[in-house]
């Protein structure tokens, strides 16, 4: 079942064709990965996707709703369960806890007064149990009270990913989770995004570039160049595409 339709999208910069007549469906219950070289439009998908950018032409169907217009803070809270996204830069507060950090993406969307969070380790009962289950998936529970500018460059790769499953979502988008990360936290985050689609129910589309972990991970891959897709099928499918070995891995 498509929980999210991308119909004919079009975005120029210019006289650059960024997406050019873009158009695929991420099914409900599976992992979806978004390859392709650089510059071939993916980044500007997903911020079209999630709202930061306007498409010129085209649609974007999310759970039978047409969100093309929608602004980003209605996306992610679409009827209590929009889409949640992970960024691939990070956006943590260095001077904040790694739980304060949890607690105003929690209350991201709200009347709330973040200068409270920002000074108080506070929280309700039900948000503790929420960060205590949130924390124990990406086993970073032992680290609740540190400071986010303290961590390693890996450890705030699984908060800012905490942070993403935090927000009650239908969607998860993930922009290159394992970008720059050693392999035994490659497979962790495998480990991790495997648990969510079996134990949470969750649907996941992610950009990637290490090719191993994406055509290990993903149920459908879909391929851009030049912001057209060239090619989508499962990860069996891909691997020897000829269109795809030629664009996107130069052969």
């Amino acid at each position: 079942m498509g929980l999210l339709k991308v119909q004919n999208l079009k975005r120029y910069f210019g006289g650059i064709k960024a997406v050019n007549n873009c158009s695929f469906e991420v099914k409900k219950g599976t992992i979806t990965a978004l390859i392709g070289p650089n510059g071939s439009g993916k980044s500007t998908v997903f911020n079209i996707i999630s709202g930061i950018l306007k498409a010129k032409e085209g649609k974007i169907i999310f759970d039978k709703r047409d969100i093309t217009k929608f602004t980003p803070e209605k996306i992610a809270n679409l009827d209590g369960f929009g889409i949640s996204r992970m960024f691939q830069r990070s956006r943590l507060f260095g001077n904040l806890t790694v739980k304060n950090n949890l607690l105003l993406a929690m209350e991201q969307g709200k009347d709330t007064k973040f200068k409270a969070i920002f000074k108080s380790d506070k929280a309700s009962k039900e948000q503790e149990k929420k960060l205590k289950k949130i924390l124990e998936i990406v086993e970073m529970e032992r680290f609740t009270n540190k400071l986010a500018m303290d961590l390693s460059f890996g450890q705030k790769r699984l908060i800012e990913l905490a942070r993403a499953i935090l927000n009650p979502n239908k969607l998860l988008m993930l922009d290159e989770p394992v970008a720059g990360v050693n392999p035994k936290l490659r497979k962790k985050i495998k480990t991790i995004l495997r648990k969510l689609i079996k134990k949470e129910n969750a649907t996941i589309l992610l950009i990637e570039h290490d090719m191993d972990f994406t055509l290990d991970i993903a149920d459908r891959v879909i391929v851009l160049d030049e912001g057209k897709v060239i090619a989508e099928g499962p990860p069996s499918k891909i691997r020897n595409n000829k269109r795809v070995l030629e664009a996107y891995l130069g052969e």
